[in-house]
């Protein structure tokens, strides 16, 4: 399925008037406050997030799956599907594809669809937490950490297909995560596993073509839940740090305990040059994939203030990546992604209200008072016609959600590929 210009142009009728009305209310407010509105939108414009192509199915847990009618069986539906999200929103030009879910049949063709849809390919992520067919080895013990050799090995290669594979597509950079640990005590010689990982990421960031970054990811517990290699940012960046320049330490939001203080991990990582990118999601307990902003948006909102921070103070670090990794087992998928787009750039968008240099005067002075007043009085602003006004710049949706709905997207999939088609992923 594909939206056409027309169609959006159509359901933007309904909505055009109360957002101009409501778009001229905040602009004179913004404006009365030195804002730049022009610039603001531009900003919002730009702004891409990835979409992972394993979360366009029925998400689900190791209690059961939940599957959702018409939902992509191939690589190219999936990337159809991003297309769809893109043509409503504006903001989901790239597509992070898993290996070995997703390796393209025909690369050629897959890049003509992504290009004909305005698709980039980002990161590409190994997938070594699960054995995969006719392979060898097993990874029950661990993969890159793992005590075999011969395991380790094919761990590597793993890895150095996929960057082949990215490299084809025109991706940039390459996502490890690993699911190493151990599940008891005295399982793994903390060390062993550590330097094990340590060595076999070296390996596999030799091969990494001059213009690549390898993108580390870390987690406290799951599957393992006594220890996980990489269980924090310290980790992540120490490996970085061995591996070399190309090496960063990637932030998944979900994958930290209880009131972790993600912001200022942010900060540090920025300061020393070593943030390389995001997955973005939500939680109550623990990595529960919830829809970006559906249970914290203010701490989500404070880690866009580093951000917008870091990325005008820190010209040592790079351009980020962003994806957004989450996983849908009661709602439609691609009604949560849209959901999760709004709340990314709409947290986005009130990071970029905030007076910087008014908030460094007042830390300068211990106003905390002060301090507080600037982050919520931004917080606080109701941002959604500046998005509003981005998408339909690009000529995307007023209303995406309602659009999705009004155009029977979801009906128009189960007759084109039915109700019982299964996605590629977890």
């Amino acid at each position: 399925m594909k939206i056409s210009k027309e169609q959006i142009k159509d359901s933007n009728q309904a909505y055009q008037s109360d957002h101009d009305e409501r778009f001229d209310f905040l602009s004179n407010q913004l404006s009365k406050k030195g804002h730049n509105i022009d610039k603001l939108v531009e900003k919002l414009s730009n702004f891409q997030v990835a979409i992972p192509s394993w979360a366009l199915g029925a998400g689900g847990t190791r209690f059961g799956r939940f599957s959702f009618y018409g939902q992509p069986s191939s690589l190219e539906q999936k990337i159809e599907d991003i297309g769809v999200l893109h043509a409503l929103t504006q903001t989901a030009g790239a597509v992070s594809l898993h290996i070995p879910w997703d390796v393209p049949k025909d690369y050629s063709t897959i890049k003509e669809l992504a290009s004909s849809l305005n698709i980039k390919f980002d990161a590409v992520n190994s997938n070594t937490f699960q054995d995969q067919k006719n392979a060898k080895e097993s990874y029950k013990y661990g993969s890159l950490s793992n005590t075999s050799k011969a395991v380790r090995e094919q761990a590597i290669q793993h890895n150095l297909d996929v960057i082949n594979i990215g490299n084809k597509l025109g991706s940039k950079s390459l996502t490890v995560w690993l699911a190493d640990g151990s599940s008891f005590p005295g399982q793994n010689n903390f060390q062993t596993a550590f330097s094990n990982t340590q060595d076999s990421l070296k390996e596999i960031y030799k091969e990494l073509p001059n213009d690549w970054k390898m993108l580390i990811e870390y987690k406290p517990y799951e599957p393992n839940f006594y220890s996980t290699v990489i269980q924090d940012w310290g980790t992540s960046f120490m490996l970085a740090n061995e591996c070399g320049d190309k090496a960063f330490s990637l932030v998944d939001l979900g994958h930290h305990l209880p009131n972790t203080n993600i912001e200022q991990i942010v900060s540090i990582l920025m300061l020393k040059g070593k943030l390389g990118g995001f997955h973005f999601n939500d939680s109550k307990y623990g990595d529960d994939d919830l829809t970006v902003g559906s249970i914290k948006p203010y701490a989500l909102f404070l880690i866009f203030n580093e951000l917008v921070y870091g990325i005008q103070n820190n010209p040592q670090n790079p351009d980020l990546a962003w994806m957004i990794d989450a996983s849908h087992n009661v709602k439609d998928p691609l009604e949560d992604l849209i959901q999760s787009l709004e709340a990314i750039q709409e947290a986005y968008a009130k990071a970029l209200l905030i007076d910087q240099e008014k908030l460094k005067a007042a830390q300068l002075n211990n106003d905390v008072t002060l301090c507080q007043d600037i982050l919520q009085n931004a917080y606080r602003t109701d941002v959604r016609p500046l998005l509003e006004k981005a998408r339909i710049n690009n000529g995307g949706s007023l209303n995406p959600i309602d659009a999705y709905r009004t155009l029977n997207v979801r009906n128009t999939l189960i007759k084109e590929r039915g109700k019982h088609t299964i996605a590629t992923g977890l």
